[in-house]
């Protein structure tokens, strides 16, 4: 068993960390998917893809805690939590300002949307493994990515920040 988990868990902190963007929060929700890997190892299907299985856990585990956080407020960080390497260097103002822009875009999108995305684009899964993942047809994973890059791409050709809306300015008599 842990043999066949132990190479996944850098792609569930990657996969994790972008769909709750916390990364304290990803790596406890990473934590328990383990933990109910280890549980219910011996109650999966044989014929179960395990990266799916896997990945299936960790995203059922993250919508629970998407929609049991969505009405509060960001997180209180004690500053002796924070690693002083992430006080002290930071990325430049032009990567800083893309890496806001396109994770704007990545909001805007659905979360069915964008959890089609990330995981056939970051995690490079096979619309197979994402429909097992997801429990969706595999059609529905083609038109929903399908709308998705669509959408990012309205976004960013339009060179706007998605989360900041166009305020018309007008004169006032």
């Amino acid at each position: 068993m842990l043999l066949q988990v132990e190479p996944m868990i850098p792609a569930l902190r990657r996969y994790a960390r972008a769909l709750l963007r916390d990364t304290s929060a990803a790596d406890d929700l990473v934590q328990d998917c383990l933990e109910r890997v280890i549980t219910y190892w011996n109650s999966r299907r044989n014929n179960d893809d395990t990266r799916s299985w896997v990945f299936a856990i960790l995203h059922n585990l993250a919508m629970t805690a998407l929609r049991k956080y969505a009405g509060t407020q960001g997180m209180h960080v004690a500053i002796d939590d924070v690693a002083e390497s992430q006080m002290v260097a930071r990325a430049t103002q032009e990567d800083a300002l893309h890496y806001r822009d396109l994770m704007s875009a990545l909001d805007a999108l659905p979360a069915e949307q964008r959890s089609v995305l990330l995981l056939v684009s970051v995690e490079d899964m096979s619309y197979a493994d994402v429909a097992r993942v997801l429990d969706i047809p595999i059609g529905t994973v083609m038109s929903r990515l399908s709308r998705a890059r669509e959408k990012l791409l309205r976004i960013t050709a339009a060179g706007v920040p998605a989360a900041a809306p166009m305020s018309v300015l007008r004169r006032v008599k």
